[in-house]
């Protein structure tokens, strides 16, 4: 306790700006920026064990904080447990240099603006997507996804046209661990359905969501590739069932891939 009427707080606030350790959570964040400066160095994608070593972090520890840099956008993973910088980190970066940072706005907005409808940009982790990115459409109604929102692969257009681009014993490890709950009554809930819709999805390009991840909402959606043709995320157009039918959403598939395919090096 201070004995010269300093409170507790400003003598925490005096020893952080030494460059003292007063919490755990400082602890933390210091371990989190060493990371991101070793996932930023040249010549990545860096592999967890080089991470390690040139942040001076635990292994298990940095495996810890780059799941949560991938949540956030701000790292990526290459597969392999190779790491490279995230299109957030990206972001950050030409804002500081100078930079145009809109690339990615851009595109997603001319997305937008091309089909009228609800626009995200979603990040595979694991498991599941993150949306790290949404345009409301121009329709009344008003979607329940949000930034940072975390949702399932078999369920969503995103992580249907991820899956499909994903090894096939990396898809029955996937499937097997998360056992395809079902979210609506047009879940596909068998790998049998599963398997038929992800070669669908191969051929035609693109990947559908009719109400299969909530009911009345219909989305299309188109993996992102990285450099050696590995899933990164995706992006969909999002309308309502009552709104815009089926057939109508499918013919927004070449503004869809083309948007993919512009993300893809911004990413």
């Amino acid at each position: 306790m201070p004995t010269d009427g300093r409170s507790s707080g400003d003598a925490e606030a005096e020893s952080a700006a030494r460059g003292g350790r007063t919490s755990a959570a400082g602890s933390a964040l210091e371990k989190s920026m060493r990371i991101l400066e070793a996932v930023a160095a040249p010549g990545g994608p860096h592999r967890l064990t080089d991470l390690t070593a040139a942040a001076g972090v635990p292994k298990s520890s940095t495996f810890r904080i780059l799941a949560s840099l991938i949540e956030q956008g701000f790292v990526r993973s290459e597969g392999e447990s190779r790491y490279g910088v995230g299109p957030r980190l990206r972001g950050l970066s030409a804002l500081v240099s100078g930079g145009e940072p809109a690339s990615i706005e851009q595109t997603l907005r001319e997305l937008q603006q091309a089909t009228g409808q609800t626009v995200h940009l979603a990040l595979h982790s694991g498991e599941t997507i993150t949306y790290i990115r949404k345009l409301e459409g121009d329709q009344p109604f008003r979607t329940a996804s949000r930034i940072g929102m975390r949702m399932p692969l078999h369920t969503t257009a995103i992580g249907k046209s991820i899956l499909a681009h994903l090894p096939e014993n990396e898809v029955r490890e996937l499937v097997a661990a998360t056992g395809l709950p079902r979210r609506t009554p047009k879940t596909l809930t068998t790998p049998q359905a599963l398997d038929a819709e992800l070669a669908a999805v191969r051929a035609q390009g693109f990947a559908l969501d009719d109400e299969e991840n909530e009911p009345t909402i219909r989305c299309v959606g188109a993996a992102i590739l990285g450099p050696r043709g590995r899933p990164i995320g995706g992006v969909s157009v999002t309308t309502v069932t009552f709104l815009v039918s089926r057939e109508e959403i499918e013919a927004y598939a070449p503004h869809l891939r083309a948007a993919a395919q512009a993300l893809a090096p911004l990413l």
